[in-house]
């Protein structure tokens, strides 16, 4: 075992060693904001890697309507590195940064219609497709070995799927349980999906979904609907008028009004929870690995110190991130299910 530590401290110390050396012929100060930002926002293409000056990227479809010309489709490598089409071009500076701008004839620079298939979508639709053959599979397997147990992914999953079966749904979301189950299974694996893509740093992975705030919105709205659409007359009696004293109640209205605020804010509690967790972790890992590239131009002993301190917590950080992946995705769809077993509390 010591043998192997060994190794493995080897290796890392020269894959430092490799990046100080790298870096240090690089020229100019490193633009920390612009190298976190632009990797934890949306993006028009989908970036893989940099071979010297060179951007090896994937250019994603462009779907916009401008005011002048109509609807247009195009790759955005039409694009790239400032360059405009057809009057379209990306914003560089200004309340638009990084997205699609269309400058009309008079000068007047506006946001067209955009709905185009950015690296978020696509990591979407690589996720979604991921959920879909993993349910179906162990579906399958099912069907085709009624009595027999199951073992590797297959029984992964069922164990995964049980415990969140029987001791998160059954138990928080009430007597209507079965009902809700298909909602919240797929919320949970949705999520530990998508956190588990976004720590993967090279393509297909990269994608932060979960750390973008429109998904976990949405995400909120699901559950938002499904707890106040399937919500009991009794749930709505406690908001409307809650079991506390008569002068709480009128003439001001003080705990009905706490009762109903509360409604919104539980939602708005899910999404700000999941979307600040993961965005979090990925713009220290992000600021941490930055730290070889800030303290290239100190010298050689202090750069190769702070390569191997930053080194050593992205790897100590990818691994709390990999933990945080499961918990967010646990505590959602907990925290959901408590939300919906309340609102379906009888008389």
């Amino acid at each position: 075992m010591n043998r192997k530590i060994r190794k493995y401290l080897k290796s890392l110390l020269c894959f430092c060693i490799l990046l100080v050396s790298f870096q240090l012929k690089a020229e100019g100060q490193v633009d920390v904001q612009n190298i976190v930002f632009s990797h934890i926002q949306d993006a028009y293409t989908w970036h893989i890697t940099e071979w010297g000056e060179h951007e090896i990227s994937i250019p994603l479809p462009i779907i916009v309507k401008g005011e002048e010309n109509g609807w247009h489709v195009f790759l955005s490598s039409r694009l790239q590195d400032g360059k405009s089409y057809q009057g379209f071009s990306i914003a560089q500076t200004g309340d638009y940064t990084g997205k699609v701008i269309e400058t009309l004839p008079s000068g007047e620079v506006v946001r067209p219609i955009d709905i185009s298939m950015t690296k978020n979508v696509w990591g979407l639709l690589l996720s979604c497709t991921i959920l879909s053959l993993l349910i179906l599979k162990t579906a399958q397997w099912y069907k085709k070995h009624p009595s027999e147990a199951p073992g590797g992914l297959t029984g992964c999953m069922e164990m995964v799927i049980n415990y969140i079966y029987e001791d998160v749904i059954k138990k928080n979301a009430g007597a209507s349980y079965r009902f809700f189950s298909p909602y919240l299974l797929t919320v949970f694996f949705f999520i530990l999906i998508n956190n588990l893509l976004g720590i993967i740093p090279i393509f297909p992975g990269g994608a932060n979904l979960t750390g973008n705030i429109t998904i976990t919105m949405v995400l909120a709205v699901c559950t938002f609907i499904a707890v106040n659409l399937f919500a009991t007359k009794g749930y709505w009696k406690d908001i409307f008028w809650p079991n506390t004293p008569i002068y709480l109640k009128c003439p001001l209205p003080i705990m009905p009004f706490v009762e109903f605020f509360g409604v919104f804010t539980k939602p708005f509690a899910l999404m700000i929870r999941l979307f600040a967790n993961i965005m979090a972790g990925h713009t220290i890992i992000l600021a941490l690995t930055c730290l070889i590239f800030i303290t290239a131009s100190m010298g050689v002993i202090i750069n190769l110190g702070m390569t191997i301190v930053s080194v050593a917590f992205c790897i100590f950080m990818n691994c709390l991130e990999l933990f945080v992946a499961c918990l967010q995705a646990y505590i959602f769809t907990l925290l959901s299910a408590c939300y919906i077993g309340l609102a379906r509390v009888e008389d």
